[in-house]
C-alpha cells in the first residue's frame, strides 16, 4: 500500500462523523423548535386550566341574581298568564330549556309546611290548586339557576360532569348568601318575600330555588 492511498482512507471516516453531527444537530433544533415552554400560572399552565366549580359558581351567582330580580314577575300575575295560555307565558317571561322555561318570580306569603327541603309558601290570590314550594336546604336541588338566564351552555364546558357542577356551585352559593342563618324548620307561621326561578313543568307546582329570601 503506497503512502498516498494510507492518506486518503481516513477521510470517508470523517465524512460520515461530520454527517452524523450535523444531522444530530438538526434533530436538536427540530426538538428545540417543537418545545413549547409553559409558564407556571400562565393561560397555558395545565393547573390554570382545570376547571373550578367552586369559583365559577361564585363568579356566576351575583350576575345571576341581578337578572333574576330584574326580570322576576309577580306570582299572582304570572299564575294568571300561564292560566291564560302556558306557552306564550312561558315565552313571555321565561328562558326555554329542554324540559320547560324556567321564570323568574317574586311573590310574599306565610310559610306552612316543611317537608323534606322545601317549605310550601301560601300566597293570596294564587289558585287554590297551585302549591308554592320554596327550596331552603339543606339540599338543593336542579339546575334552575344554572339555566335562569341562558348565558351559561354545554358548550362552555369540558363535559357533561363540569356542567352538572356548574350547576350545583351555583346552588351552592344560595345556601351560603342566600340561606346563610335562616332555620328552615323555623319558619313555619313567619311571612316571607321571596325571588328566585322555578321551572315550569306542572303549572299546579310550582318549585321555587330562591336568590333572595326575607324573613319579616
Amino acid at each position: 500500500m503506497t503512502d498516498a492511498t494510507q492518506s486518503k482512507s481516513p477521510q470517508p471516516a470523517r465524512n460520515v462523523r461530520w454527517i452524523g453531527v450535523a444531522a444530530a444537530a438538526v434533530l436538536v433544533g427540530a426538538m428545540i423548535f417543537d418545545t413549547k415552554i409553559v409558564r407556571i400560572g400562565s393561560e397555558n399552565d395545565v393547573q390554570v386550566q382545570r376547571f373550578s366549580a367552586e369559583a365559577f359558581g361564585a363568579e356566576q351567582f351575583p350576575m345571576i341574581k341581578q337578572s333574576v330580580e330584574t326580570r322576576a314577575v309577580d306570582a299572582v300575575e304570572l299564575a294568571q298568564a300561564i292560566a291564560a295560555d302556558r306557552k306564550a307565558a312561558g315565552e313571555k317571561y321565561g328562558v326555554a330549556t329542554s324540559v320547560g322555561p324556567v321564570i323568574p318570580v317574586k311573590f310574599t306569603g306565610t310559610v306552612g309546611e316543611r317537608k323534606a327541603n322545601y317549605n310550601v309558601v301560601a300566597v293570596e290570590g294564587l289558585p287554590a290548586e297551585l302549591t308554592l314550594r320554596v327550596q331552603t336546604g339543606p339540599a338543593l336541588n336542579g339546575t334552575d339557576l344554572r339555566d335562569a338566564t341562558g348565558q351559561i351552555e354545554f358548550g362552555q364546558f369540558k363535559n357533561q360532569i363540569e356542567y352538572q357542577d356548574a350547576g350545583s356551585a351555583i346552588n351552592n352559593e344560595v345556601k351560603k348568601v342566600v340561606l346563610t342563618g335562616i332555620d328552615p324548620a323555623a319558619l313555619t307561621g313567619k311571612t316571607v318575600s321571596v325571588i328566585g326561578v322555578f321551572k315550569l313543568v306542572n303549572p299546579k307546582s310550582w318549585i321555587v330555588t330562591p336568590v333572595r329570601l326575607d324573613v319579616q
